[in-house]
């Protein structure tokens, strides 16, 4: 914190004898220019040095601030309670070795020049110098609402002044902007002071449609509509819904002309981030630009699958399972994708990606074949990355008997978008993280978070906190940062990392349920939002509910199954536990996150008392994840039962060089495990491999 403070002051101290620093939006702080804390520790000497500072540069009249402060009090008795506090006050200011306050019979004022105040900066912005506005990244005084009635009254107008005076200011910047390089940053900053302003948000929505980013543009209403929706329980006005239909334009989604295909879903909206071009103009006609596309995310087009020995009865199942992927892909809400419909010609031709690439933008192509021997099939998939000359990044087989054709679309359909999405999410970390660091968008640090944070190297791990929390700076409703940042939030406190543990849990789970309010249909923010309320919160059937619901809306989405299995695992379902870890395993057998993962199952197998199963999987899950602390407790406590002291004594180092304060105490505090049974038979396991 202390941190933060100095790097937002400092950007905008004027010259002068500043002494100490005063920060009033957001939690209050207060520093000395030698970095000393003097933030006074009760809440009323705190609410008088506000008051104080709020009301420079004139001084503020004793009378009113007694009033303000003890409303309910007598006179008399409130003077007396202001004369104590000013005390205090002075008593908490003295580091700063300078006279801050002045105090008189009928006064009391901040010496002019030896303050800074962040209020101060803010409300002397103007559309010529608008820098200072950033500092408006949280309620005024957001700790300190309760102390009096009247005070309460009295910082309900002060929070609106400020607000007032601070959206004018972004306003008339906004309205000076005419192309889309400015609007955009001025659009986010109007945002960042008013997140329910409609304006900016059609400003927005126009400025990424202008610049041929509709996904962009539509992803900007469905913030609008979580917002609009949370804060004043509305939905958006009818101009902006006509704008995101302007921006949508027409669509024509064509239904399948193959009878043996599967069923129709019921007419309902196609997802916006599955993208079809028209495919009724000649063959002849040139293809889409790439430039249709909307931008912001990854591109993935999935080409009709090549069929070799297929009888003319089952051809359909080529562009049948091209379908059902780009469906399972749709769900995951980070991709954008063009479907195989979309793709017919270039797979009926040449299958030229050169070609794919540069009519449509996409960035990585799904590409496979079919091949039918008597009663077999074998389907070889391929995952191609344009941007790297077609590289072939991802490739899997599949062999199944041909009994059942539709449910053998969906199988291989389950597993390839389960295994894929991983894998392009660690690509694009890696292409972001290898770019320049200048002018990086919230998406771009999102990006490079990922590998630093599940890397669990503490200084990778710091720094990739340090990622998100200027993503959410950037972009404050951008949902999937929100849900990133709450689950690196859960392995700061798993790790044992966290100074502040109690503030540690309340901010993870606010992130969490930003998460979902932002985007109610992204799995894996609910799926990580569960996590955090199991996890974090012990609230373990607030956290299945959750994770039944990402499962609802992406079934195929692996980290969901592992993490609900973690879930039913703290609630002593061992069967269920298993069943949905064996699911995830399934579906993504070498997950970047295995080594998070995979220690599950050697905590299952602990609870059931298979202590060699237990074993196993402890010494696999810590052989490929050797920083993650979690996976040690199961592997150590099962050694215990197990009487392996020499092994045990080892995985014992190996955790207190990760967790040097780890006790059975503190990890029987920090668990979510039910269950009194389960508890202390964990514990003596920890017991008998030697913790203490």
């Amino acid at each position: 914190m202390l941190a933060r403070s100095d790097t937002r002051m400092e950007a905008v101290t004027p010259a002068g004898q500043i002494v100490v620093r005063l920060r009033l939006i957001g939690q209050m702080e207060a520093w000395t220019v030698t970095s000393e804390n003097v933030l006074p520790a009760g809440r009323k000497t705190r609410a008088l040095l506000a008051a104080i500072a709020l009301a420079s540069p004139r001084p503020a009249l004793r009378g009113r601030l007694a009033e303000l402060l003890w409303s309910r009090r007598p006179e008399e008795q409130a003077r007396a309670s202001l004369r104590q506090e000013i005390h205090r006050l002075l008593e908490v200011l003295a580091p700063a070795n300078t006279e801050i306050l002045q105090v008189t019979r009928d006064h009391l004022s901040l010496r002019p020049g030896a303050v800074w105040v962040d209020v101060e900066e803010v409300m002397r912005a103007t559309t010529v110098q608008p820098a200072s506005l950033s500092l408006l990244d949280g309620e005024l005084l957001e700790d300190l609402t309760g102390i009096d009635p009247t005070f309460d009254m009295w910082l309900t107008g002060e929070r609106e002044r400020l607000r007032d005076r601070a959206r004018g200011v972004a306003e008339s910047l906004l309205r000076e902007q005419s192309e889309p390089d400015g609007t955009i940053p001025a659009a986010q900053r109007l945002l960042q002071i008013d997140r329910a302003h409609e304006g900016a948000w059609r400003a927005l929505m126009r400025a990424h449609a202008d610049q041929g980013e509709r996904g962009m543009a539509i992803q900007a209403y469905d913030r609008c509509r979580a917002v609009l929706a949370d804060l004043l329980d509305a939905a958006p006005s009818a101009e902006t819904q006509q704008l995101l239909s302007e921006i949508r334009g027409p669509t024509n989604l064509r239904p399948s002309s193959n009878p043996r295909a599967a069923p129709a879903a019921p007419a309902v909206a196609r997802p916006s981030n599955v993208i079809d071009f028209k495919n009724d103009a000649a063959d002849d006609a040139p293809p889409p630009k790439a430039q249709e596309l909307p931008r912001g995310g990854v591109h993935v087009g999935v080409l009709p699958m090549q069929c070799v020995g297929l009888s003319e009865e089952d051809s359909y199942l080529g562009p049948g399972l091209a379908d059902e992927i780009t469906t399972a892909l749709s769900r995951f809400r980070w991709l954008f994708v063009v479907s195989a419909s979309s793709l017919t010609r270039f797979a009926r031709d040449n299958r030229d990606e050169v070609a794919i690439r540069k009519a449509f933008g996409i960035d990585f192509l799904l590409d496979g074949t079919i091949q039918r021997s008597r009663n077999r099939l074998r389907i070889t998939m391929r995952l191609l990355d344009l941007r790297a000359g077609n590289q072939v990044v991802w490739a899997r087989r599949f062999d199944r008997q041909a009994n059942d054709l539709l449910s053998v679309q969906d199988e291989i359909a389950a597993e390839v978008v389960a295994q894929i999405d991983p894998e392009i999410l660690q690509i694009e970390a890696r292409r972001s993280s290898a770019r320049p660091r200048v002018d990086a968008t919230a998406y771009d640090l999102v990006l490079r978070s990922i590998p630093l944070m599940t890397r669990l190297d503490r200084d990778s791990f710091l720094r990739a906190g340090e990622y998100l929390a200027q993503a959410l700076t950037l972009e404050p409703d951008y949902g999937a940062a929100h849900a990133w940042y709450a689950y690196w939030h859960t392995f700061l406190v798993g790790q044992d990392w966290a100074d502040d543990p109690a503030a540690i849990l309340a901010r993870g789970g606010e992130l969490a349920e930003r998460a979902i309010v932002l985007d109610p249909f992204d799995a894996r923010a609910l799926t990580i939002a569960g996590h955090v309320r199991a996890f974090l919160h012990h609230s373990l059937r607030e956290a299945a509910t959750l994770h039944d619901r990402a499962l609802e809306l992406n079934p195929n989405l692996a980290m969901a199954w592992a993490l609900s299995a973690l879930t039913c695992a703290y609630q002593g379902d061992t069967a269920e536990a298993e069943r949905r870890s064996a699911r995830y395993k399934l579906l993504s057998p070498l997950d970047p996150l295995a080594f998070f993962f995979d220690a599950i199952f050697g905590m299952i197998a602990f609870l059931k008392h298979d202590y060699e199963a237990a074993a196993r999987a402890g010494r696999s899950a810590t052989q490929i994840g050797p920083a993650f602390s979690g996976g040690y407790k199961p592997y150590l406590a099962a050694l215990g039962f197990l009487g392996r002291a020499e092994e045990a004594a080892t995985v014992l180092q190996r955790l207190l060089a990760i967790e040097p304060d780890f006790t059975i105490e503190r990890f029987l505090a920090k668990t979510p495990l039910e269950g009194i049974a389960a508890r202390g038979h964990y514990a003596e396991g920890l017991r008998r491999a030697g913790a203490s």
